[in-house]
């Protein structure tokens, strides 16, 4: 490679409601990115392995751009990726009170599409297009 930074066609975003704990932040970022590599396989790199020839897990092969939003633009950023048909990720404020997987999917299907209470919206998608879902957001800070 010639020193210059790789360049990305695709983006991998995560938008995070702006009225979040700090530990919600970071769980809330988790469980979004959780999904993208089984769904879009292309977005995993390759295994890692140190010096001494102990591997580890792959990872994302891009940046993970991290954005905070208000409750508005984030429900905004939500209709855009259903009208784009992006790969999505959602976490709604009822999740932060159940336990497991099951009552988390239970959670969400209890809710209409409308009525969803997101705090945290994860998109992959071409860059242009996820521009366009987080227009409005900030990076995070």
């Amino acid at each position: 490679m010639d020193g210059q930074p790789l360049r990305f066609d695709t983006k991998i975003a995560v938008l995070l409601r702006d009225d979040l704990a700090p530990w919600q932040r970071l769980n809330v970022t988790s469980f979004l990115v959780s999904g993208l590599g089984i769904q879009v396989p292309e977005v995993i790199g390759a295994p890692y392995e140190d010096a001494d020839g102990i591997t580890y897990l792959p990872m994302f092969r891009q940046p993970v751009l991290v954005f905070e939003a208000t409750k508005e633009v984030l429900k905004a950023a939500h209709a855009r990726t259903l009208t784009r048909a992006l790969p999505r990720a959602i976490f709604t404020a009822d999740l932060f009170s159940t336990g497991n997987d099951t009552d988390n999917r239970a959670a969400v299907r209890a809710v209409p599409t409308a009525d969803l209470d997101l705090v945290g919206l994860a998109v992959y998608g071409p860059k242009g297009g996820v521009d366009k879902v987080v227009k409005g957001a900030r990076m995070h800070p």
